[in-house]
């Protein structure tokens, strides 16, 4: 059996940052969540639901492909693919 893993990542703490260094706590009130899941999503411990990741894109003025990106690992056979 094939087991592959998605791994997410994110750029949010660039974003912020470029975005006048927009505190964690503004992400989140414009994107409507907490802070800490916004703290959570950044440091790759949560995976946001598709449409809080719009959403987040969204405060940026961005594409959704612009603040996520995904690699796939094959554990079987210890490859990755993105």
């Amino acid at each position: 059996m094939n087991k592959d893993k998605i791994e997410l990542s994110n750029n949010i703490r660039q974003l912020r940052f470029f975005a006048g260094e927009m505190t964690q706590a503004a992400l989140a009130e414009k994107a409507g969540v907490s802070r800490q899941t916004i703290m959570a999503i950044e440091a790759g411990k949560y995976s946001p639901s598709l449409e809080l990741a719009f959403a987040v894109a969204d405060v940026f003025g961005i594409g959704i492909e612009e603040v996520f990106s995904h690699t796939v690992k094959n554990e079987a056979k210890g490859r990755e693919d993105t």
